[in-house]
């Protein structure tokens, strides 16, 4: 098992984990103090470093360690990170005994006294994979016990009445042992002056919390262990009303609900019981609903913040699994974890409830009488499938705060860049804080690393007010080892509370049933995982108003494959096309124009269904379209093939449902291979230049954003964004394919905002370029037409046409680019005699009406018979628009009339927004800003923007 702070971010398919090695080691001198000096020695005959791809004998040290009562955990600080350890914790290896050591003072090592054990293992410098050998735990000090009946830490069941026999013993000398019941200041047993410990508490008839203090020359050791008594027989039939997870009934009183097939009881505990729970809080089980247990909970303070956990407890369970699991609650849309939680800014999450003391693993937060959240768009109508162009952002890497903050507070530039709809990789609550989120641990809550409910709310209710829709990436597919679900029936066999799905797991599969697993696989043909996940798409759409749901990895929702056939996986599967339909009809049954988008990638005779499934009805379900390396080829200077880009490249489609894209989260950035592998013939357009690379982008966006059909952009392709997907946390970039791991998840630096990109004319000219094209896609009817295109060349044209649409009307467009790295002479093929005109000239004066054109290399042209309709975003007598007194102290005002006035500072951040029907007499005050140049925007009911700069004095 990993341990519980290795970072659990393995995303990506086809993933191997390497064997974990159990080592021979041994300790010197032993047994020792924390202020003595000790040598961990490992045989090297028992380490492969081969297995764990360690060519140099470099292998790492990762140690923590714990107080006397064998708790606070803590992480040793010479550690480094998992994909990179410190080399202070590197290993030295002696070839002529094949050993490898390492040598230090604990007190020291580990920056704390009171050390009663320390744990390690062996790793590669990169441990990803699992190149990692067993923990290893060893006591501190000569004065050590040992609990032996029951174990430390441990939970014994019973029946009420029974007794229980309690053993121990000490080393260092006599010692004084006292056994007490937590809450209960008076001891049950003392024994003074022994080394050997024996009692029997005898009549045991409730939950009980035992502590065995032992004292020797004045330091003490706690040893803790627990007894859990069977309530017995505890049937009770609940309303119908009553959902799995929490029911609130009033301001005081909530229903709580688990589907725990096979146990045998299970108790609540929680902040309301003190974490102590008596028989009232044993829960009923409910013959009549699958035997789903049910508790009912009184006399609860309104608006308070409670938390609690799931005892659920198997008497006999089966081999390697635990007796006794301690969870939060499955359906919990709020979580509070031990790991993650300390890590996690006041600035993002405000308030954030305080973990509870003494517990351990995830609880669930409970809270009566919540006020609901003011709406401001509660009627958004979705923009058009066919108009669709998606922005794709890891909240994570999108801006410095790495929180739902950052995107609020950048809505202008989604705004200007005229994307229609921004789709967040997962935000589901993920193990660990800085991570893609695709390691899902429970799907109905969100994340607090990216901010609070009431926040994300607030982010997609602004998204909504500027037109564009939100829609969630989901991983579905599988869910990792925090998850309630797979914790209840596991395989645990060294007993640390994590492990993989046992043979009586109803939702998850032991072994994966297709090739490109991580996690554990759901099984998506039993009903109760069905349940879950249509439970999951329901609260996501009815409580915060989610407008679709991309879903990750859709190829592992069968049943008939293994975890080494790929060919099957790739196959046809029926159960697979039918479950997903399921999902399909069961989200459009909650909102009729939900935006269904699968990630398959598969073969066409598959995704002809989906994407045809209820087309006629207006629906059917898109389908994510790579594009990424003959789209690279191109900008890279090389022949290429991009018909794959739209629809007409599955002939099987009755309509655009692909959405085509040159870059997403999981392809290689096209900048950073431009400017590694370009093409590079020609001096003066050098495409390995940043410049040049740079102008070829623009071109690029012709000939994917004028195609009809929804299309996505992969954040900062709009400015040109270089920097590698396999760019490390320090900046550095990293082979995947060498012996250094694989930076591709890491966080990623963040120039665009640093180094103002915005203000970069070859970055930004990207930006505008794009944004003009997106422009008149989502505008002009004819881009929701017909198209033909001429590709697998340098010079790809594209055809977009309706015929449908009037003469006078932009019924034809032409896009020309020229990949090559020098001038070419195309074709426009404008009839003999007409008049067409440059799209990409706002004011409509630049025409053609010659059979060829020259474009320069790296560059394109969009022609239309007609000149576009689209306004060109002036407000009218622009020269008379005034904002004054400029310079001012505290406030100004304008001489229009506005409805929108928003505030950026010099990078473009908005700071502040005033909305309302403004006249030329309303003042807007800025007396809180500190004294700087600031950018003015303003809007009138027209949509007209206009925007100056005003100095605060």
């Amino acid at each position: 098992m990993k341990h519980l702070y290795l970072k659990l971010l393995f995303l990506i398919p086809l993933f191997t984990f390497a064997q974990q090695q159990n080592v021979t080691y041994s300790v010197t001198p032993s047994p020792f103090e924390e202020s003595q000096n000790i040598t961990l020695t490992f045989n090297g005959n028992s380490i492969n470093e081969a297995a764990w791809q360690v060519t140099d004998n470099s292998l790492y040290l990762w140690s923590w360690s714990y107080d006397l009562n064998l708790s606070n955990e803590q992480n040793s600080p010479t550690n480094g990170t998992w994909e990179a350890s410190n080399e202070a914790n590197k290993l030295t290896y002696d070839s002529g005994n094949d050993t490898y050591s390492i040598s230090f003072t604990p007190s020291t090592f580990y920056n704390r006294t009171g050390l009663g054990r320390i744990g390690f293992l062996i790793k590669a410098k990169d441990g990803s994979g699992d190149k990692k050998s067993q923990n290893i735990l060893v006591d501190v000090g000569t004065f050590q016990v040992v609990l032996s009946q029951p174990t430390a830490g441990s939970t014994t069941i019973i029946n009420s009445g029974e007794s229980l026999s309690i053993t121990a013993q000490n080393t260092g000398g006599n010692a004084t042992y006292v056994l007490k019941e937590v809450g209960n200041p008076t001891p049950i047993n003392t024994q003074t002056d022994i080394s050997n410990y024996a009692f029997t508490r005898t009549n045991i008839t409730q939950n009980t919390n035992f502590e065995l203090e032992v004292t020797l020359n004045g330091n003490t050791i706690v040893k803790k262990f627990s007894v859990l008594v069977d309530p017995g027989s505890n049937i009770g039939i609940m309303p119908m009303t009553y959902q799995d997870g929490i029911t609130y009934l009033s301001p005081t009183e909530a229903v709580l609900v688990l589907y725990a097939t096979g146990k045998d009881f299970v108790y609540v505990a929680g902040s309301f019981n003190n974490w102590q729970p008596d028989a009232t809080y044993a829960m009923k089980k409910d013959p009549t609903r699958n035997n789903k247990f049910w508790i009912r909970l009184t006399g609860l303070t309104p608006g308070q913040i409670e938390t609690y956990q799931y005892w659920v407890v198997d008497k006999t369970p089966i081999a390697n699994s635990p007796s006794m699991v301690k969870t939060a609650d499955p359906y919990s849309t709020l979580v509070l974890s031990p790991y993650d939680d300390p890590y996690i800014p006041a600035s993002t999450y405000p308030n954030l409830p305080a973990y509870p003391a003494g517990q351990e693993r995830e609880v669930t937060v409970l809270q009566t009488d919540q006020a609901a959240y003011n709406w401001q768009v509660t009627n958004f109508t979705k923009p058009d499938k066919e108009d669709l162009v998606v922005y794709e952002v890891l909240i994570r890497d999108f801006g410095s705060n790495r929180n739902f903050q950052d995107l609020i507070d950048r809505i202008d530039y989604f705004k200007k860049l005229n994307i229609n709809a921004i789709e967040l990789l997962p935000v589901m609550e993920f193990e660990g804080n800085e991570s893609w989120g695709y390691n899902t641990s429970f799907h109905m809550a969100l994340d607090k690393f990216y901010g609070t409910e009431n926040k994300f709310k607030e982010f997609i209710d602004v998204c909504h007010q500027n037109g564009i829709a939100v829609i969630l990436d989901v991983a579905l597919n599988h869910a990792f080892g925090r998850n309630p679900m797979v914790r209840m029936w596991m395989n645990d066999p060294d007993g640390d509370g994590w492990g993989d799905p046992n043979t009586e797991n109803p939702y998850f599969n032991t072994t994966p049933r297709h090739s490109y697993n991580v996690g554990s696989d759901f099984n998506h043909s039993n009903p109760r995982t069905k349940e879950y996940v249509k439970r999951v798409v329901k609260h996501w759409i009815e409580e915060f108003k989610i407008d679709g749901f991309r879903w990750d990895l859709t190829k592992g929702f069968t049943q008939n494959c293994t975890a080494n056939d790929e060919g099957c996986t790739n196959a046809y599967q029926a159960d697979r096309v039918a479950v997903l339909k399921e999902y399909a009809d069961y989200s459009w049954s909650l909102d009729p124009t939900h935006y269904v988008i699968f990630e398959h990638l598969g073969s066409e005779n598959e995704e002809k269904e989906w994407a045809n499934y209820r087309y006629d009805e207006g629906k059917g379900i898109m389908m994510w379209g790579n594009m990424n390396h003959a789209y690279n080829e191109l900008t890279m200077g090389y022949t290429s093939d991009i018909s794959g880009i739209g629809h007409k490249s599955r002939p099987q489609f009755q309509g655009p449902r692909v959405i085509g894209y040159a870059e997403s989260h999981d392809e290689e950035r096209l900048m950073y291979k431009n400017l590694m592998y370009g093409n590079s013939t020609n001096s003066s357009h050098d495409v390995k230049d940043l410049n040049t690379a740079l102008s070829r982008m623009s071109a690029l966006g012709a000939v994917t954003l004028t195609v009809p059909g929804p299309k996505m952009i992969w954040h900062f392709g709009e400015l040109g964004m270089e920097n590698s997907i396999f760019t490390c946390n320090d900046g550095s970039v990293n082979d995947p394919s060498g012996n250094d791991g694989d930076c591709k998840l890491d966080t990623k630096p963040q120039p665009q905002w640093t180094q103002n990109w915005t203000g970069d004319i070859n970055r930004n000219t990207i930006y505008n370029v794009w944004a003009r094209m997106i422009e008149l896609k989502t505008t002009e009817p004819v881009f929701k037409g017909d198209y033909t295109m001429t590709s697998n060349n340098l010079t790809p044209s594209i055809e977009i046409f309706d015929n449908t649409l009037p003469a006078s009307a932009l019924n034809k467009v032409v896009v020309l680019a020229n990949f090559d790295v020098t001038a070419q002479t195309l074709n426009t093929t404008i009839p003999s005699g007409q008049t067409w005109y440059d799209l990409m000239d706002a004011s409509g004066s630049t025409t053609y009406s010659d059979g060829t054109v020259t474009i320069a290399a790296g560059q394109f042209r969009i022609f239309g018979n007609q000149a576009s309709t689209l306004s060109t975003d002036v407000f009218d007598n622009v020269s008379g628009f005034t904002i004054y007194p400029n310079p001012t102290n505290d406030t100004f005002k304008i001489n229009k009339e506005v409805h929108l006035l928003d505030v950026y500072d010099i990078t473009g951040k908005r700071i502040k927004s005033f909305k309302g029907d403004f006249t030329k007499t309303d003042s807007f005050d800025i007396s809180d800003l500190k004294q700087s140049i600031y950018l003015i925007q303003v809007e009138n009911k027209n949509g007209q923007v206009l925007t100056s700069k005003l100095i605060k004095m």
